[in-house]
């Protein structure tokens, strides 16, 4: 099984890798049970939606039998993880009541490459994903956005580790790994993987 040690020249180094706005993928070659994701946020964040996140991202992928456990950078230095990724957010992250607009339908993350292998480095446009889910927010959403703000971050970073997981570019016909989720899609109450991407997940990630 392979041991990543997370350290700020390591960050360092791939953040100078070059990225591409591409179809939502995180990283490859991982082994084991458990993913390690580091959480690197450039700005302003919820706590509440920074948990949310990490709840929605985790129950999704739970289906599949694939464990999450949510660190922020500083407290990975100089420590050991069996599979690890880094996932940086840029931008603010939580609700703003009037964030730019976008497209809806994204890309709302983008992947770092080097000779067209899947880094483990991923980065989530926050305004992005702030802007959509904000603009499909009604009546009494707005009382709790912070919570349906991380909603959204977490489907996109679930969406994200299936493509890395599975390591492919593939996407579902249905569930959070539609190619394109809308901002009501990324806070609707529930929004799962489906049948066939939770095989696809087992398929080359059998349980241990």
């Amino acid at each position: 099984m392979r041991h990543v040690y997370a350290c700020a020249c390591l960050i360092a180094a791939f953040a100078a890798l070059p990225a591409r706005a591409a179809t939502p993928v995180l990283a490859d070659h991982l082994s084991g049970s458990d993913v390690t994701v580091l959480l690197d946020f450039k700005g302003p964040y919820s706590g509440q939606a920074r948990r949310e996140m990490e709840r929605e991202a985790t129950a999704i992928l739970r289906s599949s039998g694939v464990r999450l456990d949510w660190r922020l950078v500083g407290e990975a230095s100089g420590k050991s993880f069996h599979d690890l990724v880094v996932m940086t957010f840029k931008g603010v992250c939580e609700y703003e009541p009037e964030p730019p607009r976008y497209d809806e339908l994204g890309p709302y993350a983008m992947t770092r490459t080097t000779d067209g292998q899947i880094q483990p480095f991923g980065e989530v446009d926050c305004n992005h994903v702030v802007s959509s889910a904000s603009g499909a927010m009604t009546g009494q959403d707005f009382e709790r956005a912070d919570l349906l703000v991380g909603r959204a971050l977490g489907r996109v970073v679930a969406h994200e580790l299936v493509h890395m997981l599975t390591k492919s570019a593939e996407h579902g016909k249905e569930g959070v790994e539609k190619p394109a989720l809308s901002g009501r899609q990324l806070i609707a109450a529930f929004l799962p993987l489906s049948a066939l991407d939770i095989d696809r997940v087992r398929l080359v990630r059998p349980a241990h």
